[in-house]
């Protein structure tokens, strides 16, 4: 072969091994794929509590006169930005979001973990919203490094119970993804933004089990467990991290639906942790990159399971407030 032929060739094997990268990276399942599972917008009767899915693992909980909002994360920085430099909560967008939402006070904001995806907004959301900041270790040296007040940051002990207004809260302790794409380990000082991506470590994650009124949910935002962390827990709702939950094993899938499903006698199972939250809010979500996880594959295992055990499967719809207890009769 002619070495301008070599060339050539290897030219156009450059280029498709690059078609390939970007395929991977811009391909994705269609969640319009799912339209007759979505969670929409329903009438929550006056005192009634309802939840609004804000992307990722945000969901504010809100009856009326007391409303609480897990993690926080409005400003989901691109994939270019994380990877070229360090990243900061961007404060304008983070009020923009409140104010779409109808936040204006807040009683507490629970951290699931302190990776950037879940952490990094939470002090400025808890600083515009007068909100406790409840989490972990890892999150305090995060709102610290941000300059909240150390009267609003709360490290919580497993199982400790806090209560704002009707709502009752304690973490347990969770476990992450057996493949992280994040990473791990604790932050032993305060973090000051702007910051590395690899420097929001995830500290201990924890699930937030929640009691209003009676009624029991679990916000479980990472597709892991803790064997036995969540013996004796009930939860009629079980808001259910999935991120990279389609790269698992069927073994890990099993065993994370009976521990944080079956065990808790689940009868409704809302799905967090699926949209790709590298993209803005203010627009439609689409699901993760299957570079990086697959929707439609753990569709296709969630779907049998819930079947089978009688346990209702929704993907909620951004911005729009649902009562999660819908067609639920009280135990």
């Amino acid at each position: 072969m002619s070495p301008m032929r070599l060339v050539a060739v290897l030219g156009l094997l450059l280029l498709a091994i690059i078609g390939w990268f970007a395929y991977r990276l811009t391909s994705a399942p269609e969640v319009s794929a799912y339209a007759d599972r979505q969670m929409t917008s329903t009438a929550v009767s006056p005192g009634k509590m309802s939840a609004t899915f804000l992307g990722n693992t945000t969901i504010l909980f809100d009856d009326g006169e007391t409303a609480i909002l897990t993690d926080g994360f409005f400003t989901r920085p691109g994939v270019w930005k994380m990877l070229t430099g360090p990243i900061a909560p961007n404060r304008e967008l983070i009020a923009a979001s409140l104010h779409q939402a109808g936040i204006k006070r807040l009683a507490a904001v629970i951290v699931n973990h302190a990776n950037h995806d879940h952490a990094m907004d939470a002090p400025d959301v808890a600083r515009m919203t007068g909100a406790m900041l409840i989490g972990s270790a890892s999150t305090a040296n995060i709102a610290r490094g941000a300059g909240l007040p150390e009267a609003q940051i709360v490290v919580a002990k497993p199982g400790e119970v806090f209560r704002f207004g009707k709502f009752e809260i304690s973490l347990r302790p969770t476990g992450g993804a057996p493949e992280r794409r994040l990473p791990a380990g604790e932050i032993t000082a305060p973090l000051v933004p702007p910051a590395s991506v690899l420097d929001y470590r995830s500290g201990v994650p924890q699930s937030v089990l929640i009691n209003h009124a009676g009624r029991n949910m679990l916000v479980n935002a990472s597709a892991g467990f803790v064997p036995g962390a969540l013996q004796g827990v009930q939860a009629d709702v079980v808001f259910l991290g999935i991120g990279m939950l389609g790269r698992q094993s069927l073994a890990h899938q099993e065993d994370y639906w009976r521990e944080v499903v079956t065990k808790t006698g689940a009868r409704r199972v809302i799905l967090i942790h699926w949209d790709n939250f590298t993209l803005p809010l203010d627009r439609p979500l689409t699901a993760m990159p299957r570079q990086f996880d697959d929707l439609d594959v753990t569709m296709n295992f969630l779907t049998p399971r819930g079947v089978q055990d009688g346990v209702d499967i929704r993907l909620p719809v951004a911005w729009q407030p649902f009562d999660p207890f819908l067609g639920l009769d009280p135990r």
